[in-house]
């Protein structure tokens, strides 16, 4: 039995150096990143769709084509007339990477202005995947109401609703509002996906068992701490269990280490994996991933998929 994976938020514009002074384009975003990676994994049975908001240039356009031509459904994402989307470069310096942004005028912003339009999507999926950069990006205070409100409608309808806090304190107005609404997000999940560093960082987590008892006090059921070389700490219904990191090859990029980690486990864990067998699939493929560079890997290098 197949069914249909949605992820929400922000896809940018990705400007990186070609050489010689040259740009090249592509396209990427963590919750993008994610969909692209549980789509790699997923059986024809699944359908990946991709919901946030474009304009109607031909920036939006030429991003509609690229995740179409990944597999994902964009039926639904929201045009915005006069719209763009965000975009971001990648500055190079002595082999570290630095980033800089352009999104206050990006159309995801709008993703969820209509209320309507928001809730019919979401009510069309079976799964719904978002993050902390979804929350933070929204127009406003109103936005981020309306949207959680239709995820927790979504919990209530018994949905599986996944976060990954994934906290980045440059997109927030001030550290309050960045926990209160991270938290708000995490009530609306059935599963969480932090990464231990953010949660040690900005909650003041001492451990990865203070993670996952302040999110079971939220009222989240299921739990997954990413803690990098350390592996992922699962609390399912509480049992707990643990799958140890894969050590890659050669790093060469660890970008898209979180996202593809939670793409390939909710691939496997939505198609009857146990929870700790979702994770150790999931550590395999985000060591393929980070041996490559980019966000993004082509689906033939992931040697697990099949």
């Amino acid at each position: 039995m197949g069914g249909r994976f949605l992820s929400i938020g922000e896809c940018m514009v990705e400007l990186s150096q070609a050489g010689d002074g040259l740009l090249r384009k592509g396209f990427a975003g963590d919750t993008f990143n994610t969909a692209w990676y549980a789509r790699a994994c997923l059986p024809d049975d699944w359908l990946v769709d991709y919901f946030t908001g474009l304009g109607d240039d031909s920036l939006s356009e030429d991003m509609l084509a690229f995740i179409e031509a990944a597999g994902i459904g964009t039926h639904s994402i929201r045009r915005i007339k006069g719209g763009t989307p965000g975009l971001y470069l990648i500055n190079l310096k002595n082999g570290e990477r630095t980033f800089s942004y352009w999104r206050n005028a990006s159309a995801a912003r709008q993703l969820a202005d209509d209320a309507d339009h928001l809730r019919k999507t979401i009510e069309n999926a079976d799964l719904i995947y978002f993050s902390g950069i979804t929350l933070a990006v929204l127009s406003s205070p109103n936005a981020v109401e309306t949207f959680l409100s239709e995820l927790r409608r979504a919990k209530a309808a018994g949905k599986r609703v996944v976060f990954d806090p994934n906290i980045r304190p440059r997109l927030w107005a001030d550290k309050a509002t960045m926990l209160d609404t991270v938290s708000q997000g995490a009530r609306a999940a059935t599963l969480v996906m932090p990464s231990f560093d953010d949660e040690a960082t900005h909650f003041g987590d001492t451990s990865v068992e203070a993670t996952i008892d302040r999110y079971r006090a939220l009222g989240v059921v299921d739990i997954v701490v990413k803690d990098g070389a350390k592996g992922a700490t699962l609390d399912f219904g509480g049992q707990r269990s643990h799958a140890p990191a894969v050590q890659a090859v050669d790093v060469v990029d660890t970008t898209s280490a979180g996202d593809s980690f939670n793409g390939a486990f909710l691939a496997r864990y939505v198609t009857g994996s146990a929870p700790d067998e979702a994770a150790s699939f999931a550590a395999e493929a985000a060591a393929v991933v980070i041996g490559h560079h980019g966000a993004l890997i082509s689906p033939e290098l992931l040697p697990l998929v099949g």
